[in-house]
C-alpha cells in the first residue's frame, strides 16, 4: 500500500511540474529584440522619449469612428516623432485591443504568422496578448499559423509597443506578421478581422510601415505622396497598382493593404494624414532617404454641407450634360468627397422614375461617382430614352451614397427601409436601393423575389448554394419637395 502511495505521490509531482511548465509557457513574455538599438533600453529614458514625442504631436479633430492607424517603424531618432502623431489620436479613445500588423524583415515564410499566447515585453513592461482573438485567427489551411520564430528578431511591431504603453492603459494586442502572403491568407485574415471588429468597436488596427527607401528627397516625396493619397482616398485598387509598378513604395505594403481591406469592410470612408517626414529631415542628408507617414482611417458620416454639395453637383451635371453634352469639372478640395465612394443617381419626373444608374463598389472619388452616374442616369439608362432639355424643368434628383457591401448570412436580418440588397448568381446580378421596398410596399419575401426577377432568375434563386446575397446601408439625399427647375 505504501508503495502505491509513493507512486501516486510521484505522479502528482510530475503532473504539477508539467502543468507548471504549460502555464509558464503561456504566461511567458517575448523578450525585446531591438531595445537599445531602435529605442532606449533604459525604462526611464524610454518613457521620457516617448512622452516628449507625444507632447509634440497634436490631436486632429476628425468625426466618426477611427478604425485604423498607419505608423512608421524605423529607429525612434528617425521616425519616432512621426509615429507619435498617429498614437496621439488615441487620447481619450476607449481602445481595449490593438491588432498590430507588420511585414516580416528577418524571417522568410509563406502566409502570415500570429503570436497567440503570453505577451511581449519592452523596458516599460509586458503587453499581454489577446489570446482569444489571436487564436481565432489561426488557420493552417489558409497559411495563418502561430510561428513564434518569425517574431524573434522582428522590429516592425516591437517599436509600436512603447507608444501603446504610454498612450493606453491595460491594452491587449494581437501581433500579426505578413511573410509572402497568399490570397488564402489575405482573404482569411480580412474576413476574420472584419468579423471580430464588427462586434467590438473598441478594437483598432495599427499597420506598421515605412514608405520609400533610399531615393533622393524629391523623388521620395513624389512617390510617398502617391501612396499617402491612395490611402487617404481609401483607394485599395489604386494602392495595389502603385506598389506593383513601383510608382509608390511601402515596406509594409501588404499590412497596409490588409488594413485597408478590413477598414473598407467596416465602412471606412476616408483617411487623414497627420504627419509626413523623411530621414533627411533629421540627418540633413537628402541624397538617400526613407519616408515616414502617420495616417488614420475613419468611418466618417457625411455632413449636411457635403450632402448639399453632392446633390447640387448631380443636378448641375444632369443639366449641363442634357443641354451641352458636357459635365462639370469641379476643383474639389474636400477630403471626404475626394475619397472613393459608391453612389446611385436617381432622376424622377412628376414622381415617376426617369433614370437611375450607379456603382456598388467604391472605385472612384465620391464626387466623380456622382458626376459619372448623373450623366448615365440622364442618358444611358436602357429603360428610357435620353433626356431632353424640355424635361429639366420638372425633374427631381436624388443621390444615394452606399456603404460597403456586407455578406448576408440570414435573410431574417434584412430590415426594410434600412438595407439595400445585392444578388450575384451564375454571372447575373441585381441590386435594389434601401428606399425601393419602402416605395413599393414590399415585405422581405417579396423584396427577395423581386431581386431575383430583376436579375432574370427564378423567384427563389436566392436560396441556391451558389447565390451570394449582400446588404448595404445608404445616405439618401433628396431635393426639397416643390423645388423649382434649374
Amino acid at each position: 500500500m505504501a508503495r502505491y502511495g509513493k507512486i501516486a505521490g510521484s505522479l502528482l509531482v510530475i503532473v504539477i511540474a508539467v502543468a507548471s511548465m504549460l502555464f509558464a509557457s503561456r504566461d511567458e513574455a517575448k523578450e525585446p529584440a531591438v531595445a537599445g538599438a531602435f529605442y532606449p533600453a533604459d525604462r526611464s529614458e524610454l518613457a521620457r522619449a516617448v512622452d516628449a514625442y507625444l507632447a509634440n504631436a497634436v490631436i486632429r479633430p476628425e468625426s466618426g469612428r477611427l478604425i485604423a492607424l498607419i505608423a512608421p517603424h524605423a529607429g525612434y531618432r528617425y521616425s519616432g516623432q512621426v509615429a507619435a502623431h498617429a498614437y496621439r489620436q488615441l487620447a481619450e479613445r476607449p481602445v481595449e485591443t490593438v491588432i498590430l500588423i507588420g511585414a516580416s524583415h528577418s524571417a522568410a515564410f509563406a502566409g502570415a504568422a500570429v503570436y497567440a499566447e503570453g505577451g511581449m515585453r519592452t523596458p516599460l513592461g509586458v503587453v499581454k496578448i489577446s489570446e482569444r482573438i489571436a487564436r481565432s485567427l489561426l488557420n493552417e489551411k489558409a497559411g495563418v499559423t502561430f510561428y513564434r520564430d518569425a517574431f524573434a528578431k522582428e522590429h516592425s511591431l516591437e517599436v509600436q509597443l512603447p507608444f501603446l504603453q504610454r498612450t493606453l492603459t491595460g491594452v491587449t494586442i494581437v501581433p500579426i506578421l505578413m511573410g509572402a502572403p497568399t490570397q488564402a491568407s489575405l482573404s482569411h485574415l480580412a474576413d476574420r478581422l472584419t468579423e471580430v471588429m464588427r462586434k467590438n468597436e473598441r478594437i483598432i488596427i495599427v499597420a506598421s510601415t515605412d514608405l520609400s527607401h533610399y531615393h533622393d528627397s524629391a523623388t521620395a516625396v513624389g512617390k510617398d505622396k502617391k501612396v499617402i493619397d491612395a490611402a487617404a482616398r481609401m483607394d485599395l485598387e489604386g494602392l495595389q497598382g502603385l506598389l506593383a509598378s513601383s510608382e509608390g513604395e511601402a515596406c509594409g505594403g501588404y499590412p497596409v493593404l490588409l488594413t485597408m481591406m478590413v477598414s473598407r469592410n467596416l465602412g471606412a470612408t476616408n483617411g487623414a494624414l497627420f504627419k509626413y517626414a523623411n530621414s533627411g529631415d533629421i540627418t540633413g542628408d537628402k541624397a538617400r532617404v526613407v519616408g515616414y507617414a502617420a495616417l488614420g482611417l475613419y468611418k466618417s458620416p457625411l455632413l449636411e454641407q457635403q450632402k448639399k454639395e453632392l446633390l447640387s453637383l448631380a443636378r448641375k451635371t444632369v443639366t449641363e450634360h442634357v443641354r451641352n453634352k458636357r459635365a462639370p469639372e469641379p476643383d474639389m478640395k474636400d477630403p471626404r468627397l475626394l475619397a472613393n465612394g459608391a453612389t446611385f443617381v436617381t432622376i424622377n419626373r412628376r414622381h415617376q422614375l426617369r433614370g437611375c444608374i450607379g456603382n456598388i463598389q467604391p472605385v472612384m472619388p465620391l464626387y466623380r461617382s456622382v458626376i459619372r452616374n448623373a450623366v448615365a442616369a440622364s442618358s444611358q439608362d436602357p429603360r428610357f430614352p435620353p433626356m431632353t432639355p424640355g424635361e429639366l424643368a420638372d425633374m427631381e434628383v436624388e443621390v444615394t451614397v452606399l456603404s460597403p457591401l456586407e455578406p448576408l448570412d440570414d435573410v431574417k436580418d434584412i430590415r426594410i427601409g434600412t438595407h439595400g440588397l445585392y444578388l450575384e448568381k451564375g454571372g447575373r446580378s441585381s441590386v435594389f436601393l434601401p428606399q425601393v421596398p419602402v416605395e413599393q410596399r414590399w415585405d422581405v419575401p417579396t423584396y427577395l423575389e423581386q431581386l431575383c426577377r430583376k436579375a432574370g432568375l427564378p423567384k427563389d434563386a436566392w436560396k441556391d448554394k451558389d447565390a451570394r446575397l449582400s446588404v448595404f446601408t445608404a445616405d439618401i439625399i433628396k431635393e426639397a419637395v416643390g423645388r423649382e427647375g434649374p
